[in-house]
């Protein structure tokens, strides 16, 4: 694990996420602008299911052969002058980029939005080193000053609002003048946007992350939509690319598709503003660029996943949409998941690379409606994924004493028809006659989970069962007289 996790504590995060009256407004951005604008992108090109296959298919294909792929990708970055380097861990990676940074004397480091650095815990490593890490995005600009970690992968600061964004600019930009109006987000843009020119022409070093790696042409391919990352990697002598190894894409025609559901499944647009492709260091005759080009591949438990029930969390794009439309995220925000990745493919990935038993707790933050996966571009069934993550937390008896004590107790009677039936007519009966006046419960003994914050209605009528067997019945007297 490379940066200290939360996760272990998710239900008092999101209790006190749920109390947050400022959370719960910015979290109301999050239903108001992804929801929509994906659901019209989608609409608007007939073939988008086909390309959700189709991108499903390259991303699986790539993981059946990632070896080969990786072998081909190192060979293209170093034709093109190049350098790779692999890291097994997050101490590693972190390792291998201060020495990039000390050999090119660096004392400044512009970053691009990256959330595998987020994930190795860089800026804070760097910063112990002696070398100032300046995040470029506005999104993760805002948080720096903040001293926070993104709560969502494509929109670091969504819980943030525009006041609050104000008051870290007067704190932390010292020169600004006290009468200057900041009240709308154009003049926040532009007191950014002056502050970061100056970091982007004295940066010694540049980092950005990847969204792709193309094997046929050793490219790494960033897509922003604020310019930062261009900047990030052509101003300064040496430009870093730091990618976990399932990034990997054979061509750069797999790249075209999964482009036409990336972006659209992200933020609705057809293609973000920037769609940049590097492949090297600066050439002869180039206008600009890097003299030094460096890859970073970053394993940190990605190959664990590979053969195993959780490959297939291993073809995410990270476009976000799953958090977009998940309720659960909605209501707590990303903070509350307690490490890097929020959201349903948190809760899948991140038991995934720190351990089931500092992220169990995700994955049963889930109503198991499927959003998730009706929205993923590249078809990950989130839910299944969460089900046996849920499954080894109950193997390994790290799930509470109550949940696994009634499971067993649900179980006894569930391979006992006979008796499941009684029990079930017993216990509706008896609650049926018990709740008959008001018709419903405040508190219910074993029930706490949910009577303390809903009433439970007293059950109506026959058992599911008994209502089953009779419209089946019906059902059949219904064909026979036809």
């Amino acid at each position: 694990m490379s940066v200290h996790a939360t996760s272990p504590h998710f239900k008092e995060n999101a209790h006190h996420a749920l109390r947050d009256v400022q959370l719960q407004r910015a979290m109301g951005n999050v239903r108001v602008g992804f929801i929509d604008k994906r659901a019209k992108a989608a609409a608007k090109l007939p073939e988008f299911e086909a390309l959700r296959d189709s991108a499903r298919d390259i991303k699986n294909h790539t993981l059946a052969h990632l070896d080969l792929y990786l072998e081909a990708y190192v060979a293209k970055v170093e034709a093109s002058g190049g350098i790779v380097h692999f890291a097994r861990d997050a101490a590693e990676a972190r390792r291998i980029v201060t020495d990039i940074c000390r050999e090119a004397g660096a004392r400044t480091v512009t970053k691009g939005k990256s959330m595998i650095s987020e994930e190795i815990g860089l800026n804070e490593h760097l910063a112990g080193q002696g070398i100032e890490p300046v995040e470029t995005d506005l999104g993760e600009y805002i948080i720096q000053l903040r001293h926070e970690a993104p709560s969502h992968i494509i929109a670091p600061a969504v819980h943030v609002n525009a006041s609050q964004v104000e008051e870290e600019f007067r704190r932390a930009h010292t020169h600004l003048d006290a009468a200057r109006d900041l009240s709308e987000p154009v003049n926040l843009l532009t007191e950014a946007r002056g502050i970061l020119r100056e970091r982007f022409l004295a940066a010694d070093v540049g980092i950005t992350g990847a969204n792709f790696l193309v094997a046929e042409t050793g490219t790494s391919i960033i897509v922003t939509n604020e310019g930062n990352g261009d900047l990030t990697q052509i101003l300064p002598k040496t430009h870093v690319v730091l990618a976990s190894i399932e990034k990997l894409v054979p061509t750069l025609e797999d790249v075209s598709q999964l482009l036409r559901v990336l972006a659209r499944s992200a933020t609705g647009q057809e293609l973000s503003v920037y769609t940049t492709f590097s492949t090297g260091p600066r050439r002869v005759g180039d206008v600009d660029g890097p003299e030094a080009y460096h890859v970073v591949l970053i394993d940190n438990g990605r190959s664990s996943m590979l053969g195993t029930n959780f490959e297939e969390m291993l073809r995410c794009i990270r476009c976000g949409a799953c958090m977009n439309h998940c309720p659960v995220y909605h209501a707590v925000g990303g903070h509350a998941y307690g490490w890097v990745y929020p959201g349903p493919m948190g809760a899948v990935l991140t038991p995934s690379l720190i351990g089931v038993d500092k992220g169990g707790h995700l994955p049963n933050a889930s109503t198991f409606c499927g959003r998730c996966e009706s929205v993923c571009p590249v078809r990950i069934p989130l839910p299944k994924l969460m089900r046996h993550w849920r499954e080894r937390e109950f193997e390994r008896h790290l799930s509470p004493a109550t949940v696994r004590s009634g499971l067993k107790a649900w179980a006894f009677f569930a391979k006992r028809p006979a008796l499941y039936r009684l029990a079930t007519r017993v216990g509706m009966n008896l609650l049926a006659f018990a709740g008959r006046s008001k018709g419903r419960f405040s508190s219910l003994p074993f029930a706490s989970g949910w009577t303390k914050y809903r009433d439970f209605p007293a059950p109506q009528g026959g058992t599911f069962q008994e209502r089953f067997a009779r419209e089946r019945a019906a059902g059949a007297g219904r064909r026979k007289v036809a």
